[in-house]
């Protein structure tokens, strides 16, 4: 298959940046060694070397949704700026087929003195598009930022959020042949993260090629369908996304040694004054499954804790029922919602609830510790309870909260001793082969009879 073929060709990446111990080093470096080459002496190197990307190397088929995971600081952004253009590799080569739209930082190319609307156009005719093109995609784009009347304010104005939603609906509404996103999209809300992502699907669906750095494993599992794994600025594995970010989490739950040894990423001045050698990145044992984990990224932000009556709800988990946390499930398992509950005064009558709810604030479903017509007794001053629910994950793919509370019998009615809302945030993985609609899964069983036709 000739080069042609795919969006993306990258051999042999590097990219080296010269680290200076001191500023006067700079100037050092500029005159020194020309003045010893000039006088016939060794010349000296006020630097060292810091190999950000070190022989890196894949294709990216056109139509492919490919995810880059990797630990903070090795070299994911690097390469897409190198696959964009907007950094020159030291060494090795990059092809890139087809119109490249790329948001790799936050409103990157908009003018801070121009507003909204015209920052539009600017980025249009960046991309190769003319005023007319740009104005029957006007309307789209507007809807799709959903940023009301500040389309016309300054965007040196705009809030982080606004920023990112204008430039990602340039960016995804310039029917560009290759889309390159960077972790920029991580400001956004969940809801709109989730409008992100279904734009994404549609310009795959579309035939575009997707190359994105996600903050979040677990999309990268949901809506990829290839995965590269890169660690101290080397390729360590690519492939299947559940296998590769399979392997990136052992990674980075690794034993305690070898995360250590992971944490140094610049070579040291003898490694550099030997030519920069360094060691590949330690791949981690143990065998690929797909079972649910933890992502780091996947926290809640929204979380309201509400004004308690001497009680205190704390450290709110998920967990396997082998007590590993976790919260990116597998859909149809089975797991635990754990609390601790600090009695700060002494309560009778209590009862500990849980309730599942959606990305947009909907009421699933949850549980109580026990019926209204039997509560648990009384819990003296400084009591320590671990309430723990068991449910089977029934859910379909999406991202869902979990609640807490603890209710007690005040005068003639029910009230909050302690509540907290959306206090975990988890998802649920997409099942391939499902053939459940809607949130929930009911388990229907489907069958169909054909009869013999009467005409």
């Amino acid at each position: 298959m000739s080069s042609d073929d795919y969006a993306v060709s990258v051999d042999g990446v590097g990219k080296c940046y010269h680290l200076y111990n001191h500023p006067s080093d700079r100037l050092k470096q500029f005159v020194l060694p020309r003045l010893a080459s000039l006088a016939g002496m060794a010349e000296r190197r006020y630097y060292r070397e810091f190999w950000a990307l070190r022989d890196v190397g894949f294709q990216v088929r056109r139509g492919d949704q490919v995810g880059i995971v990797g630990r903070n600081g090795a070299g994911k952004s690097t390469l897409l700026q190198i696959i964009c253009g907007t950094l020159t590799a030291t060494e090795g080569s990059v092809q890139v087929n087809g119109r490249v739209a790329a948001l790799l930082e936050l409103g990157a190319g908009f003018n801070p003195e121009l507003s909204g609307a015209e920052n539009v156009f600017l980025n249009g005719a960046v991309l190769g598009l003319d005023r007319q093109q740009m104005e029957q995609r006007y309307d789209r784009i507007l809807s799709f930022a959903d940023i009301g009347e500040f389309i016309s304010q300054p965007v040196k104005n705009y809030s982080s959020g606004m920023y990112m939603r204008l430039a990602f609906a340039v960016a995804a509404h310039v029917d560009p042949e290759i889309l390159v996103v960077d972790e920029a999209l991580s400001v956004g809300d969940e809801a709109f993260q989730r409008k992100c992502n279904l734009k994404i699907q549609s310009l795959r669906d579309a035939g575009a090629t997707v190359l994105f750095v996600s903050h979040s494993a677990s999309h990268v599992i949901e809506v990829c369908n290839r995965a590269l794994l890169i660690d101290k600025g080397r390729l360590v594995c690519e492939g299947e996304p559940k296998k590769i970010v399979s392997t990136y989490h052992r990674m980075i739950h690794a034993a305690a040694k070898r995360e250590d040894e992971s944490e140094d990423e610049a070579p040291t001045a003898g490694a550099a004054e030997a030519g920069g050698s360094e060691q590949p990145p330690v791949m981690p044992e143990g065998p690929d499954d797909d079972e649910a984990f933890l992502d780091p990224g996947l926290v809640s932000t929204t979380v309201v804790d509400y004004p308690s009556l001497d009680c205190r709800i704390l450290s709110p988990r998920l967990l396997t029922l082998d007590g590993r946390q976790v919260n990116v499930l597998t859909g149809g398992g089975e797991y635990v919602y754990a609390y601790e509950v600090h009695f700060e005064a002494s309560a009778a009558a209590v009862r500990f609830g849980m309730m599942i709810r959606t990305l947009r604030g909907l009421d699933l479903g949850g549980g109580v510790s026990t019926p209204a017509d039997a509560p648990h007794e009384f819990f003296m001053r400084g009591s320590v309870v671990e309430v723990r629910f068991r449910f089977r994950a029934a859910m379909e793919a999406g991202v869902y909260f979990l609640n807490a509370g603890v209710v007690t019998i005040l005068g003639d009615e029910e009230k909050y001793l302690a509540r907290i809302v959306d206090a975990v945030m988890f998802r649920i993985l997409a099942k391939r082969d499902s053939l459940a609609t809607g949130m929930v899964d009911f388990g229907i069983s489907p069958g169909i009879k054909v009869q013999e036709a009467t005409g």
